[in-house]
């Protein structure tokens, strides 16, 4: 019958119930098998009485003959009592029996409608691995094929002339596991078109026929449990089926029921019957290592063969020992790695003998032992293969034992067998024969023959743990008796099931760990289906993802009409999905294009029909071109109102005999990116065009910064229930002060998921999944509602669950391995807040993710009271990512880093600002000018008016030359005080400061190491009244006392390279050097909160700063391998007429010898050009172009102010100090 329900009660009137049993069922009433809930569940809840009913409806139903209840748990203060009723209906059950060598061939009507697709349905049991179930042919050996291979179903299939292969699908492996095991098993098979769906067990994977092979071009004939007729162009050879077949059809149409009417379409080849009447098998099940049992043997009997059948998961347990007769020694047998050993250990110390036999054999299959010991020789055969089959020559005789011990150690037992490590065997035996005499297990069962431990007989409880494959983004799945594990390795993923990605969402994300602009893999779905992949992060304040394609080059081309059109595909590094993500996260995209033609028109006339177009990602194509926007069928001239010819939007459709073009950005992220440009106007004479398409790049990141403010206990957002039943995860960031408060909760039935902050250092992930609550908590070092934004990272899945906050430990938790896995949630989804408004969170929430995808806390917040789109205040969490001096400025998304103050740029002000000096070169930075400021004077010049004393400055530099003596740096002031960093001839770093204009100055020798070496050194230099500390390289460290003052008067400017006029209150080695200047490279100069290199080379240089002679930017004080920014986009391009012809990087057309001249021409060019570069900075001409320098903002008040300490001048000679 098919059993729809189960019922069951208490003893009436007593104190016996069952609280959980075990539901076996068989066909046969011999080989049961478990009924599992859930696909891990084992126990079925029971009674809590003895009268009330429990019932529990089976989904999905099970058709059998025998039920078999088994109690597992009882009310503790009575006994086993069980009532049980059965709900359900009778089953039709037609079967055939094929004996391995024969087939049914079936062939459907031919007069009726060809069908839209071909429908197969059956159900089979079997104890062989492998054998063909259904095989369909078509012309020139074209066929789909249904066979069981290893005990798993594989659907093979070829479009003809080729060999046989596994039809297409996500994943290569094939479909069900374990289906030898004598049970039946469904299959549904459906065919329409190229689309094949085949279904197993309820389980159901979609695979691409090969080739163009339809369901229509295969015969009308179709082969059930074998290929067996004559003439068939058959390219492979694979076993027939032997077992039973239940309820064909094909197409609605009863298979069997026709055999057995005679019907002239069916007919059989071989010998079948229609019953089912295959041998049953008695399989015993050992459930953990202790399992054992022992079977009795034949003591005294020369040898000993033992023989049996077993299938296991586990690498390694001990099957077989036996303690023999005569003191022939132990026998024992255990599989260790996969393989199998069997050892003599020979009594009194005599030594051991040992031989091995297969390998891999914990693959779930059954597989078959063969072990002789007889008079002197060991002998052990594995599945039959004699050629495998080891043999060893032992020094006794072997006489068989009293006992035989399978699995576990016998209790109070003792010996080798008992003395390794190695654990008990877990897993199925059958077909155990001990010399020669098959074991009655079922006898065994009833307690007539030997005895046992933690054992079942008649069933084999082998479970493949790996189906359905729990293991996400392609980990590799593998398996012991009692658990499964996940190797993602090479995936790009982590976690128990592959489920949490190891790489960022966007550039953004990375931005805000601190990375610079490089190569990084993005994953825009986090632990969603889409991998991740390769992008170029041009690291700016708001960051730039850049994405190749294919075909960068300039192309360039003619002979293309509408009747044959030119069609350039392009290929990008990231499918059409990751594409779709990437676009639909960022702010905002863009891609450049750029056409060029002569005599090469856009459209046929005004008003006319489109001759070229371009296709955007979702197939569609677009009329307008780089520079304008949707909806218009116009390029940039046209928008802007300048284009060649009035009458016309696009310069190109002037239809001149000159190179002109149509270029610009297109912008509407909804289009991009391009994927097609298609062009059918260059087939005419003297016709030619060219193009060219940049990189998509798109910009910013709308989920990373999507955060909302509660700002009451009371409200919360509402979304639909999170989707996790098997695995789900959830992120985000928090932002507070309050001590505690719920982030989210989600309720069923009885499931149900929370996250909260418990208490200041706390927080708690609570969840239900019908095994209890269970509760993880992370507890901070230090408090967490500080107003900064912290991360939290919650996952649960079948394996574990586990909690992470920021980047601290994670806390995780194993899942039980038979419990309940399915999360079932049915209300709403409450976030900031619960169902009952209470406990809600007061604070900002920011880019919340369920399963990779965010959710739009902004767009919902809008309508919800006491809830705010947004949230201000990002610098106290990210402030720490703006190095050297660098501000945090807020933004309403984010925050920058102003790098005015500070000698470096960049977005983290990471990037030094380097200059290369030439011979005799000069850079002069006025401090404070003897006439009074103007409105364009820099701001820093008042930061140091002519009354200020010093009493402490900071100076930080790099330099890198090869030449000595030079001079590094020299700051004077208007009462000729001076401060002068030289290297002397020997290399050597001098400082010299004199602070009063009646003393000689303090000559701070440091005998470094030659430091004109051409390596980059980095020297700091620090005063505090009349103490100087000196740091060389970020590691060598110099205090001196200074006697010529201990206050820098009135500074006037700082001096890099020649000193033009060094005046005579300069010492003889200062002049000396300031006459021969500087040449290498000086970076990252720092004067207070004064970056005067950095303000020299900005193109809107500040009045009172000088350059002369050849000094360039550049990046000579960059260390080894920094990463440079990508260009994301072309210089704009008029378009105008008399453009030069567009050069093709691809030299279709050109060959060698014009490519080489080419070459040759434009390197002399090329050097023209920088000898003219050089003169024009010698000459001090700097274009004043049209990039924003950020402007320089007042110090602090207390650099303003200066530190004036009141201390008498010393007098005496000039001092000089050696270190």
């Amino acid at each position: 019958m098919e059993v729809t329900a189960v019922a069951t009660q208490g003893g009436y009137g007593s104190s016996d119930w069952v609280t959980g049993y075990l539901l076996m069922f068989s066909d046969s009433g011999r080989n049961w098998k478990q009924y599992r809930r859930e696909e891990s569940l084992l126990v079925f809840p029971g009674n809590t009485n003895a009268d009330s009913v429990v019932l529990y409806r089976l989904r999905p139903p099970l058709e059998s003959r025998h039920l078999r209840f088994l109690p597992a748990t009882w009310h503790r203060d009575g006994r086993i009592g069980m009532r049980v009723e059965l709900y359900g209906c009778t089953y039709r059950s037609e079967v055939v029996d094929f004996d391995g060598h024969s087939s049914l061939i079936y062939r459907p009507a031919l007069n009726v409608a060809l069908p839209a697709k071909d429908a197969i349905s059956l159900k089979f049991k079997t104890r062989q691995k492998e054998g063909v179930l259904l095989h369909r042919e078509g012309t020139d050996g074209a066929h789909i094929t249904l066979a069981l291979v290893r005990g798993r179903l594989l659907l093979l299939g070829s479009s003809g002339g080729a060999a046989p292969a596994s039809l297409h699908a996500p994943s290569p492996a094939a479909l069900g596991s374990l289906l030898d095991d004598q049970h039946w098993h469904a299959v549904f098979l459906e065919h329409a078109g190229q689309q094949v769906t085949l279904t197993i067990d309820g389980h159901t994977r979609h695979f691409q026929a090969p080739g163009d092979l339809s369901h229509l071009d295969l015969h009308h004939e179709t082969s059930f449990g074998g290929i067996s007729a004559p003439g068939k162009l058959v390219t492979f050879q694979r076993r027939h089926f032997q077992g039973c077949l239940e309820n064909v059809h094909f197409n609605g149409e009863d298979i069997i029921g026709l055999a057995k009417r005679h019907s002239p379409r069916v007919f059989f080849m071989g010998s079948t019957s229609f019953s089912c009447s295959q041998p049953q098998m008695v399989p015993v099940t050992f459930l953990t290592p202790q399992s054992s049992l022992a079977l009795t043997g034949f003591p005294g009997v020369d040898g000993v063969t033992v023989s049996f059948q077993f299938r296991t998961w586990n690498q390694a347990g001990r099957l077989l020992s036996s303690q023999l007769h005569q003191a022939s020694g132990d026998l024992l047998l255990v599989l260790r790695d996969g393989s199998l050993t069997l050892s003599l250990h020979r009594p009194l110390g005599q030594g051991e003998s040992k031989i091995t036999a297969g390998a891999g054999l914990n693959d779930g299959q059954w597989h078959s032992v063969s072990l002789v010991a007889k008079r002197n020789h060991l002998i052990l055969t594995v599945d039959d293969d004699m050629a495998s089959t080891a043999h060893a020559v032992v020094p006794v005789e072997i006489d068989s034992g009293e006992t035989y011990y399978f699995g576990g150690c016998p209790r109070l037992g003792s010996g080798p067998a008992c003395a390794l490590t190695l654990s008990g065997f877990q897993g199925c035996l059958r077909d155990i024969s001990i010399n020669t005499q098959e074991v009655d297990l079922i006898a065994v069962q009833l307690g007539s023959l030997g005895n046992f431990s933690d054992l079942q007989v008649d069933t084999c409880g082998i479970l493949d743990r790996c189906l359905p494959n729990y293991c996400e983004h392609g980990g590799r799945c593998s398996q012991t008796w009692n658990n499964f594990y996940c190797n993602c390795s090479g995936t790009g993923y982590t976690g128990a099931t592959c489920h949490h990605s190891l790489y960022e969402q966007s550039c953004e994300a990375y931005k805000h760990r601190g990375n610079s602009s490089g190569l990084f893999h993005v994953d825009p779905d986090g632990s969603g289906p889409l991998e991740p992949f390769l992008v170029f992060c041009n690291i700016t304040d708001a960051p730039w993802t850049v994405l190749q394609h294919n075909s960068s080059s300039l192309t360039r081309f003619q002979g293309a009409s509408r009747g044959q059109p030119h069609i350039a595909a392009f290929q990008y590094a990231a499918s059409e999905a990751q594409l779709l993500a990437t676009v639909s996260r960022a702010a905002h995209c863009q891609q450049e294009l750029a056409y060029h033609c002569r005599r090469s028109r856009l459209r046929d006339g005004p008003g006319g029909a489109p001759l070229s177009w371009w296709v955007g990602r979702t197939n569609e194509t677009h009329t307008y071109w780089g520079g304008s926007r949707p909806g218009v069928q116009t390029c940039a001239c046209g928008r802007a109102g300048n284009c060649l010819d009035p009458r016309y939007l696009c310069n190109c459709d002037a239809d001149q005999d000159e190179w002109t073009s149509d270029s610009g950005l297109l912008s509407h992220k909804e289009h991009l990116p391009v994927t097609q440009i298609v062009i059918t106007d260059t087939g005419r004479p003297g016709s030619e065009a060219a193009y060219q398409l940049g990189a998509l790049l798109c910009q910013g990141d709308r989920s990373f910064w999507n955060s909302v403010s509660f700002h009451t206990e009371t409200s919360y957002l509402h979304f639909p229930a999170f989707q996790g039943e098997l695995s789900g995860d959830i992120s985000f960031f928090f932002k507070t002060t309050a001590p505690s408060g719920v982030f989210l909760e989600n309720l069923g039935i009885t499931d149900f998921i929370s996250l909260e902050l418990r208490a200041p250092t706390e927080v708690a992930f609570s969840f239900d999944v019908g095994n209890g609550p269970c509760e993880l908590s992370v507890r901070a070092p230090g408090p967490l509602n500080d107003n900064r934004w912290h991360r939290v990272r919650a996952q649960r899945n079948t394996k574990e669950a586990s909690l992470q906050v920021d980047l601290l430990p994670p806390t995780a938790r194993a899942a039980p391995a038979d419990g309940h896995m399915l999360l079932q949630l049915n209300s709403q989804l409450f976030v900031g807040g619960t169902a009952t408004r209470q406990r809600g969170f007061l604070g900002c929430l920011r880019s919340l993710q369920l399963n990779g995808r965010t959710l739009d806390l902004e767009e919902r917040a809008k309508v919800t009271p006491g809830v705010r789109p947004g949230c201000p205040g990002h610098c106290s969490t990210y402030g720490h990512l703006c190095l050297h001096g660098g501000r945090c400025r807020e933004r309403p998304r984010g925050f920058t880093c102003d790098c005015t103050p500070s000698a470096f740029t960049g977005p983290f002000c990471s990037d030094e600002v380097s200059a290369h000096f030439g011979a005799g070169s000069t850079v002069t930075y006025n401090f404070q000018e003897y006439y009074s400021q103007s409105a364009n004077s820099s701001s820093h010049a008042a930061s140091f008016h002519g009354q200020v004393a010093l009493a402490r400055e900071m100076v930080s530099f790099a330099f890198r030359t090869v030449h000595s003596p030079s001079l590094l740096l020299y700051v004077d002031s208007f009462y000729k005080e001076y401060l002068s960093v030289i290297l002397a001839k020997n290399g050597s770093l001098q400082i010299r400061y004199k602070l009063d204009i009646h003393q000689d100055p303090d000559v701070l020798n440091f005998n470094f190491n030659n430091m004109a070496d051409g390596q980059l050194h980095h020297v700091r230099i620090s005063r505090e009244a009349g103490v100087v500390f000196v740091e060389m390289n970020q590691k060598t460290r110099r205090q001196v006392s200074l006697s010529s003052g201990t206050e820098f008067h009135a500074i006037k400017s700082l001096v890099l390279g020649r000193i033009p006029e060094p005046g005579g209150h300069v010492d003889a080695d200062t002049a000396q050097a300031g006459a021969r200047g500087f040449a290498g490279c000086l970076s990252s100069l720092q004067f207070e909160r004064v970056a005067p290199l950095k303000a020299a080379l900005s193109p809107r240089r500040p009045m009172g700063t000088s350059l002369w002679g050849p000094v360039a930017a550049s990046r000579c004080g960059a260390p080894e391998g920094t990463a440079r920014g990508y260009p994301h986009a072309w210089a704009d391009d008029s378009g105008r007429t008399g453009e030069v012809e567009p050069k093709s990087d691809t030299g279709r057309r050109d060959s060698a010898v014009i490519g080489g001249v080419v070459a040759v021409v434009i390197f002399v060019l090329l050097c023209i050009t920088a000898v003219a570069t050089r003169l024009y900075q010698q000459k001090n001409l700097y274009p004043n172009e049209e990039t924003k320098w950020p402007e320089v903002q007042d110090p602090p008040e207390g650099v303003r102010r200066g530190d004036v300490r009141a201390q008498g001048a010393a007098g005496g000679s000039q001092k000089e100090d050696f270190f």
